[in-house]
């Protein structure tokens, strides 16, 4: 059975849960997926190159392309933009490639109402404390953004129920496993393969017409 076209996954998560991690991984052990670089108004953290982690754009030019329509969704997190470029998206899931998104959850819902077969998933810590242990273990952020982000982590985790699947991201080789499961799982639900399944049942009736 062939998948011509491919799914828009949307993965989200607490901030510090390692849903970036996560993606990087499944996209370099499992061949098909592309994952989507967001635009954003935020600072490169150490390490971070322009059009690699993100696409760095001042305010000015971030609301240019918001004008234009140039982005699937976007939103504004803790002071900063962040969108998704719609050429990107569109191109690869023609091309038949499953585009993830790792983008909050405001835009995740977005992205819902535009393209409704979507598929949600959500990247939870083992634990409270966990999602703290990481957040602080990067020394990147001062402790007043980290309890911003963790203030938000409160706010999210009551749209949780909005997603199709939740992932806990403890074993980081287990998750990746999970979340290639999930997907591959997808890709066989009905609705996905309209066309097989007209195909299979217009075969059936010539067959069972023949036996008559």
């Amino acid at each position: 059975m062939k998948h011509n076209e491919g799914i828009l996954i949307v993965v989200s998560g607490f901030s510090g849960a390692g849903k970036g991690t996560l993606m990087k991984k499944l996209v370099q052990e499992y061949a098909g997926y592309a994952l989507s670089v967001s635009a954003t108004t935020r600072a490169p953290r150490p390490g971070e190159t322009d059009g690699v982690e993100y696409f760095f754009l001042n305010k000015d030019a971030f609301e240019e392309k918001i004008a234009e329509g140039g982005f699937v969704e976007y939103a504004c997190y803790c002071g900063n933009y962040y969108g998704t470029p719609r050429d990107y998206v569109e191109k690869h899931l023609m091309e038949g490639r499953d585009v993830i998104l790792e983008i909050e959850i405001q835009g995740a819902l977005k992205i819902k109402e535009q393209y409704p077969t979507a598929l949600l998933l959500f990247v939870m810590p083992p634990d409270a404390q966990e999602l703290k242990r990481r957040l602080t273990g990067r020394g990147t952020e001062p402790p007043e953004v980290i309890k911003k982000r963790m203030e938000r982590a409160v706010e999210e985790a009551e749209g949780v129920e909005e997603y199709d699947y939740i992932v806990v991201n403890d074993d980081l080789e287990q998750c990746v496993k999970q979340l290639h499961e999930i997907i591959t799982a997808a890709h066989n639900t009905p609705f996905r393969n309209e066309t097989f399944i007209e195909t299979i049942r217009a075969e059936l009736n010539v067959l069972a017409k023949g036996e008559k």
